[in-house]
């Protein structure tokens, strides 16, 4: 057992902190040394170029990448920053060989270094056509390059839309090749076909065909052609990438990829509805020539006319044969010509006898006709006498007596119709329904008799020549 002035000359087993003699570097903080080997790595890895395989690729909510690039022995961190991912000319995937050119720097709050990729690219052909394998399979595991999802072609489309670059050869040797065969209205959405941002416009421009309305300002087309001319592989690599094949597969247009020439193969190619080896074979796949067309129906139209004349002719044949088995007319009407002949003969007969017939009756029903006249006119007269008699009845002078009046007359019966008659007269009868009554006539003492006023006399309203109600 050390005792503790054994310990003090033990630089190793010193339990405080001292600065040797003769010693001037004072010791650095964690951050110190951190910083330090920063800026060791980045001066002197400021530039390089690493291959290796990409493992554990993922895209952070923010838009940064993060990868692992390994070989057979050692793997070192990656990252690429969002704005220069947005830029990346393919998506990155597991199992990829790439070259990541950018510089190295660490992260001091793990302690570890990575590289901070500029540009990502893959490493050679053999890596590219590894890369569009796994993808090419993928794409197809999820049915999008399934035979029952291909759309026919219209046969005869009125509009045609291409996706394609709008200053290249392609464009016009497509709208050349259409107007040689069938003028047709084309709608060209311009996009770059390679480079950075290639596969973004091409998807984009896929879409914007498909989300057109029908009756729009600018009309829906009824086709697409998405196409470009050939190239690497690399040139074409938009046309592999998954935004591309995935606007082809939801496309509701059928579309015809036309990319590279006839060897050149991308998984556009087998998203889409038909495959051109070439634009100019898209155009040509698009519509139909029109001079064959209308060849086409001038032979139709002869060999309808000619059926039909074969149709009539042996329509006609077989009403020949028919006729000539048919009886002729005259065998056939014999009998009825002489039943007419017979009935010629018998009309005039009957027709006198049906006169006389007519007459007869005509004679009785015109007697009888004449009796009912004259009975319905005196019913009539009967009728009308009965009417008058019960008005001369209901118009009696007697009848107003029944109702209580009385009838005031002469002696010798010349009725009274005013005061002043009444008073001149020396003696006055009564009549009333039962019978006569005699009276006088007496007018009171003027000094105790107040005179009535005189009541106005009543017109008689009966007709000149008729009695009066009192008469």
């Amino acid at each position: 057992m050390s005792s503790p002035e054994s310990g003090r000359n033990d630089p190793g087993a010193a339990l405080l902190a001292e600065t040797p003699a003769g010693d001037n570097a004072p010791p650095l903080s964690v951050s110190e040394i951190s910083r330090a080997l920063k800026r060791a790595v980045e001066q002197r890895f400021g530039h390089v170029r690493i291959k290796g395989e990409i493992s554990g690729f993922k895209r952070a909510a923010s838009g940064h990448c993060y990868m692992g690039l390994k070989d057979e022995s050692a793997v070192i961190d990656g990252v690429i920053w969002k704005g220069q991912a947005n830029r990346l000319a393919f998506v990155p995937e597991d199992g990829i060989e790439v070259i990541a050119t950018g510089k190295l720097t660490t992260y001091p709050g793990r302690s570890k270094y990575q590289i901070v990729i500029e540009r990502l690219e893959v490493a050679g052909e053999g890596a590219l056509m590894q890369l569009l394998e796994q993808r090419r399979k993928a794409l197809a595991a999820e049915g999008l390059f399934a035979q029952e999802r291909k759309q026919r072609l219209p046969f005869l489309p009125s509009i045609i839309g291409v996706v394609t670059s709008p200053t290249g050869a392609v464009i016009r040797d497509i709208l050349h090749r259409l107007a040689d065969r069938m003028p047709s209205h084309v709608i060209v959405w311009p996009v770059i076909v390679q480079g950075e941002g290639a596969a973004e416009q091409v998807a984009r421009a896929i879409r914007g065909f498909d989300a057109m309305g029908a009756g729009g300002v600018i009309p829906r087309p009824e086709l697409l052609i998405v196409a470009r001319g050939g190239g690497s592989i690399e040139d074409l690599w938009a046309f592999n990438e998954e935004a591309v094949v995935r606007a082809i597969a939801d496309c509701a247009i059928p579309v015809i990829s036309a990319v590279g020439h006839e060897t050149d193969t991308t998984l556009a190619d087998f998203a889409a509805d038909m495959r051109a080896p070439t634009p100019t074979a898209a155009a040509e796949l698009a519509v139909p020539v029109r001079a064959e067309l209308l060849a086409t129906l001038d032979q139709a139209s002869l060999r309808k006319a000619q059926a039909i004349r074969r149709h009539v002719e042996r329509l006609a044949e077989r009403l020949a044969n028919v006729a000539r088995l048919l009886p002729r007319r005259e065998s056939l009407l014999t009998a009825q010509v002489q039943k007419v002949d017979e009935l010629a003969e018998r009309l005039p007969r009957v027709l006198r006898i049906r006169l006389d017939l007519a007459q007869s009756f005509f004679a009785q029903r015109t007697g009888r006709f004449r009796l009912d006249l004259v009975r319905s006119r005196l019913l009539d007269g009967k009728v009308r006498l009965d009417g008058v008699s019960r008005l001369l009845d209901q118009l009696h002078p007697e009848r107003p007596l029944e109702r209580g009046y009385a009838r005031i007359t002469t002696r010798d019966g010349k009725t009274l119709v005013t005061a002043a008659d009444v008073r001149s007269a020396e003696a006055i009868t009564l009549k009333f329904a039962d019978g006569g009554v005699d009276a006088r006539v007496e007018e009171a003492g003027k000094a105790s008799y107040s005179r009535p006023e005189k009541p106005k006399s009543r017109k008689s309203t009966a007709k000149p020549g008729q009695p009066g109600l009192f008469d």
